[in-house]
């Protein structure tokens, strides 16, 4: 019997199945109230590079105006990357302009999840335009589901439906507990973008 780990005890015993497998690919998904859930899929974007593996960006929020430092380093790196967003909602001048640009991001990601060149996509934030009923939910399963085989994707962005989470192998769920925007600190460059 395996004892559980405590804060001051460390695992003695391994806590892994004994018939663990490999997968041809993985969906993860990053969601909740806290801070990190792109963090966390960048993060994978650089192991992907590291492999040798082609990885693709697509976000449904950030547009290519934002000039974020992960989409330049990336780039450089030779990843794909595709920044469709309009914005925040609340900055809108058009919410049904901004749903047709949703369509067109999820465009971009359909064609990637399934061309076969890539092994890491990344869907960053499309759980916002999903939640909002701008892209159909049951698209983005199929999609997910029938995606080239060996294309592993990240999803992020908070409330990600249960469907989401059912067909996925790996959840994550980011709590928040203190953020800065809570004691009035603007966005950081170099933290937050």
């Amino acid at each position: 019997m395996t004892e559980p780990a405590t804060p001051d005890s460390p695992l003695v015993d391994d806590p892994r199945p004994a018939d663990l497998r490999r997968a041809e690919s993985l969906l993860l998904v990053n969601t909740g109230h806290g801070k990190g859930k792109s963090s966390a899929a960048f993060g994978v974007l650089m192991r992907g590079v590291a492999r040798g593996w082609r990885v693709a960006v697509v976000q449904f929020i950030k547009s290519g105006d934002w000039n974020v430092g992960e989409q330049k380093v990336a780039q450089q790196l030779g990843v794909d990357w595709w920044s469709i967003g309009a914005g925040f909602s609340w900055d809108s001048e058009d919410l049904t302009e901004d749903q047709a640009i949703a369509g067109e991001a999820w465009q971009q990601a359909a064609t990637v999840l399934h061309s076969g060149e890539y092994q890491l996509v990344i869907l960053d934030e499309i759980t916002y335009p999903i939640n909002w009923n701008w892209i159909s939910l049951d698209t983005v399963v199929e999609a997910l589901r029938t995606r080239a085989p060996k294309t592993n994707v990240i999803v992020t962005g908070r409330d990600a439906p249960a469907a989401l989470v059912d067909i996925a192998d790996t959840v994550t769920e980011m709590r928040n507990v203190k953020h800065a925007y809570d004691s009035g600190i603007r966005a950081k460059k170099g933290i937050d973008y």
